[in-house]
């Protein structure tokens, strides 16, 4: 039996966790999520290469919130994530347990200071790919990145799958969901699919933690996280804000002090 199932059968058994929510063998070679609520089928759970997904999208859900205190197994992006989601007040810290997976080993993580311990430690790196577009993008000028992401963004239908991978996009009812007043277009023409992803990225700004999950789920391959990425990178350099660090951390976008940088006013 691995590390993780050892330690997900030792919550449940010992009533610290009512449900482990963590990976397990899906269909073709993939992983899915399973919710494990006994230590009998604590067999079920899995950590490799192939499980990437960020669990915590799954925290803010009602449906399982009812399943009781939960245990979930996290990468270092999901560790961050859950982070931010504390500071945003969205999860209770003492009503989730963390299992962080890195390789064979498995920590445990049981309140905020572990929390941010554990992501200090553990710095959420792009994939080489990601960050050879990312290279090639800052040395673009504004002409050549708007068209790249205008190519880039052809392919997208509006399936919202970013939205729904992504932990931070919580909003009950979504900006594209409301007709009344209609903000966005709703059609997947090139006006509605750039609204769409601009207002998503404004929205991510200062928040993305750059777990690559949107980007993973999107089934046109859009590199679409390197928005929401780009724009925290541009508060962090203003502001000095970083997301996913400090369970207490104020809004950067909502925060005033008197020092802070004013380059980006013309």
């Amino acid at each position: 039996m691995s590390a993780l199932q050892v330690q997900a059968g030792e919550l449940l058994a010992s009533g610290k966790a009512e449900v482990v929510i963590g990976y397990g063998e899906g269909t073709r070679g993939r992983v899915r999520p399973v919710f494990v609520r006994t230590r009998a089928d604590v067999s079920l759970l899995v950590f490799d290469g192939r499980c990437t997904a960020n669990l915590t999208v799954y925290l803010a859900k009602p449906e399982v919130g009812r399943m009781g205190k939960a245990a979930i197994v996290a990468t270092p992006g999901a560790v961050r994530s859950l982070i931010q989601l504390i500071a945003e007040h969205q999860v209770d810290p003492g009503e989730v347990v963390v299992l962080a997976a890195d390789d064979d080993a498995v920590t445990l993580l049981t309140d905020p200071a572990a929390l941010e311990a554990y992501a200090a430690a553990h710095p959420v790196t792009i994939p080489p790919e990601a960050k050879a577009v990312t290279e090639s993008l800052a040395r673009m000028s504004a002409q050549e990145r708007r068209a790249f992401w205008d190519a880039e963004l052809s392919r997208c239908f509006k399936c919202y799958a970013c939205r729904s991978a992504c932990a931070l996009c919580y909003c009950t009812r979504c900006i594209t969901d409301m007709n009344q007043p209609q903000w966005v277009c709703v059609a997947p023409h090139a006006l509605g699919v750039m609204e769409w992803h601009l207002n998503r990225a404004m929205h991510m700004a200062g928040r993305c933690v750059q777990c690559g999950s949107c980007t993973s789920a999107c089934p046109a391959g859009i590199p679409i996280g390197l928005l929401a990425m780009e724009a925290s990178r541009s508060v962090e350099k203003e502001f000095g804000a970083q997301a996913g660090l400090r369970c207490d951390a104020p809004p950067a976008l909502s925060s005033f002090a008197a020092d802070d940088r004013e380059s980006f006013i013309l």
